[in-house]
């Protein structure tokens, strides 16, 4: 067979190859894979490391349809749309075909694929030229997205991202790992990460959505012999859901890869995934520095008895800037309380009688940005958007739920995400974003559950209300997805941020396609650990008060760090007064979380000029600490606990914390730049690899920090 070769050079200085067969079998690639459609066989497409190894060949989707489960293989392959570059240096791929058996059948198969890592992102469509259905003739989802075989990879492991532990109180990842057994008994995984290696080799599977373990929507079913499929759970469709050339089915988006190496190099790889080629939104992968305003406002309440939003107003905002850029904040937040209602989302008068032009013009003046609160799916009673968006209230069991007071703000109705107000949200969110000139959202309290309503777009009155609600939570995730893209269309710089400091809310791959997470609060409540207190009158914040204590909670979900970058997990830091606990705190942050929050005009000249300066080395290498996968010795809250990001170019940093006073011994394990500054009481020396021998002494318990590459 004759094939015609095309090279596109990319502004990105990388060569993109790709070829396509003239009868069948198109196939593209990069410099780190090569990916090859298949024509008539059992599997649709297959992929292999361009140095050589296994060829991972992928099935295609099954769907009940009519109340049978079809699978087909593809035929009549051809190219849909010439390659397109994105945004983000990745390219797209567009494939079309015929279902053999089938004909009245077509599958949409799209790839996305950077020029230099191996993790191509992929999604399918089928849509009938005749109108069919799909079905669940068992009362359950019969869909299998896709499989792959594991033979030759006897490592296993599941991923997980969306584990909620109750001793943080926060979401973490865990790695699990998978036995023969598993295989033998048909277990099934929730993930969504899948990777398989033996050693020299080794392959990742993983699909983006959002779901709270062991609440599966979607699930990694084992099959012998070493078989991994990815199937449906709830949710995915609804009974009787049209599929014609209109209506398509639409896969979430997946992700594949594999490279020459062990699990770790697999893991770097993805991280770099991740980091630089996941989404368009480039501002969400920025290391920024944050400051929220709500942990004063929670100060406020439960240790001086005033409101939560005595303190959002003009004259304290002004003053927290000042002193906010003075320790080198970036963004600047307003939590709740900067708008008069919810839904139509005006500034306050009240509170802030010039609006937020002042706040604004300081921020400015510092380069700063403004970022703002927003609950998205509450809407005020009196509001404009309730009125135009009456139908789109969320509704259990046939009955609305009743309106409730949104932070000492007008009482709100809670309106579904997937409907139309969806829309309604986006255009005010844009709206609102150029009106203020606010770059960065942060989006809060919204649950996976709270809408079965046949109205909207989540099933009609013929499926159950038990279909309907699973397929709200099910869409969840996506409708969060595409208001972030519709608004980063509008606002390329904006940054949205959906909290996630509560169990119950939807966790994974899916939102990180286009922003970030807000993680961590205040970490464990006093009830988490069983300790008597009166909810009703006593603060029920745990950590709470400067010192270590907390940033070990904070630190404890840096595991994520490992396969999705720190950057991703936005988790604040206190600089209060002393010394000592400025220091831990700012050890933890430089990790990689990135925020401050407290009361910022109590702290001490000595300590704003501390992390202040701090912070300015900090900026010379946080892009390279970003992009460095992780390397930990020690436990959080052990002694010593250490932790070392050092890039390919010797800059990054090396963190060390001791539980005790004493001396500490570390050598790095990357050469690092003999160019440094650090904190504490480090002794530095360079061996003949290059590489960094730490002793540092600690007076009494502490944190050291060293920037490598910072000058000083």
């Amino acid at each position: 067979m004759r094939r015609v070769v095309f090279v596109c050079v990319l502004p990105v200085l990388f060569a993109q190859v790709f070829s396509i067969a003239l009868a069948a079998e198109p196939e593209f690639g990069n410099a780190a894979a090569q990916i090859r459609l298949a024509s008539g066989a059992r599997h649709w497409w297959s992929y292999q490391v361009r140095a050589g190894g296994q060829v991972h060949e992928f099935t295609g989707p099954a769907l009940e349809i009519g109340g049978s489960v079809l699978r087909d293989s593809l035929s009549e392959i051809r190219q849909a749309a010439a390659p397109r570059l994105l945004a983000s240096g990745v390219t797209e791929y567009r494939f079309e075909g015929v279902l053999t058996q089938h004909r009245s059948m077509r599958a949409m198969l799209i790839f996305r694929l950077a020029p230099d890592n191996p993790v191509v992102r992929f999604r399918y469509e089928i849509s009938s030229q005749r109108p069919q259905v799909l079905s669940r003739s068992t009362g359950k989802d019969r869909l299998e997205y896709f499989g792959v075989s594991t033979a030759g990879l006897p490592i296993v492991r599941e991923v997980r991202f969306s584990e909620f532990q109750e001793a943080t109180h926060s979401f973490t990842l865990s790695e699990r790992p998978v036995a023969a057994k598993d295989f033998e008994d048909a277990q099934s995984l929730i993930g969504p990460l899948v990777a398989a290696s033996n050693g020299r080799e080794s392959l990742l599977i993983a699909y983006e959505h959002g779901s709270q373990v062991p609440d599966a929507f979607l699930e990694f079913r084992l099959t012998e012999p070493r078989h991994v499929s990815l199937s449906a759970v709830k949710g995915n469709y609804v009974d009787g859901q049209a599929l014609t050339g209109l209506a398509p089915w639409r896969s979430v988006w997946m992700h594949a890869g594999a490279v020459a190496g062990d699990m770790d190099t697999l893991a770097g790889a993805y991280r770099q995934f991740i980091l630089r080629y996941q989404s368009e939104s480039k501002e969400s992968r920025k290391p920024y520095i944050f400051y929220n305003t709500w942990n004063y406002q929670e100060r406020n309440k439960w240790w001086y008895g005033k409101p939560y939003l005595e303190s959002m107003n003009e004259r304290r905002i002004l003053e927290e800037i000042d002193i906010a850029h003075a320790m080198g904040v970036d963004v600047f937040v307003l939590d709740t309380g900067w708008y008069e209602k919810t839904g139509d989302w005006p500034v306050s008068r009240t509170r802030f009688p010039n609006g937020l032009a002042p706040v604004q013009a300081r921020l400015k003046s510092y380069g700063m940005k403004l970022g703002l609160w927003f609950n998205p799916t509450a809407a005020a009673v009196s509001s404009r958007m309730l009125e135009d968006n009456e139908a789109y209230v969320m509704s259990w069991h046939g009955k609305r739920g009743t309106p409730y007071e949104i932070w000492e703000t007008e009482a709100s109705h809670s309106m579904c995400l997937v409907s139309r107000y969806s829309d309604a949200f986006a255009a005010k969110l844009i709206q609102v974003a150029k009106e203020t000139g606010a770059r960065y959202f942060k989006w809060d309290a919204i649950g996976q559950y709270g809408c079965d309503s046949p109205d909207h777009d989540h099933g009609v009155a013929a499926n159950t209300a038990a279909e309907r609600a699973d397929s709200y939570a099910f869409k969840l995730p996506l409708y969060m997805a595409k208001i972030v893209e519709r608004v980063s269309a509008e606002v390329p710089d904006a940054i949205i941020d959906f909290d996630i400091t509560e169990g119950g809310r939807a966790v994974g791959l899916s939102f990180l396609s286009a922003g970030k997470y807000f993680l961590i609060n205040n970490g464990p409540y006093k009830f988490n650990y069983d300790l008597p207190m009166d909810r009703e009158k006593e603060n029920w914040n745990l950590f709470f008060y400067p010192g270590p204590a907390r940033t070990w909670i904070c630190r404890t979900p840096l595991t994520y760090d490992k396969w999705l970058p720190a950057v991703l997990f936005l988790t604040h830091y206190f600089p209060d007064d002393p010394i000592a606990s400025q220091q831990v705190n700012l050890a933890s942050l430089v990790l990689g979380q990135n925020g401050i929050w407290g009361d910022l005009p109590r702290v001490s000249p000595e300590g704003v000029k501390f992390l202040g300066e701090a912070l300015r080395h900090y900026k010379q290498v946080r892009d390279d600490i970003t992009a460095s996968s992780p390397i930990r010795s020690g436990g959080v809250g052990g002694t010593p606990e250490i932790h070392e990001k050092i890039a390919p170019s010797g800059r990054g940093t090396v963190v060390l914390f001791s539980s005790a006073a004493g001396e500490i011994n570390y050598v790095t394990t990357a050469r690092v730049s003999k160019e440094y500054w650090q904190t504490g009481n480090a002794h530095v020396e360079f061996d003949a690899h290059g590489r960094a021998r730490l002793n540092v002494h600690f007076d009494r318990p502490g944190a050291v920090v060293l920037f490598f590459g910072a000058s000083q």
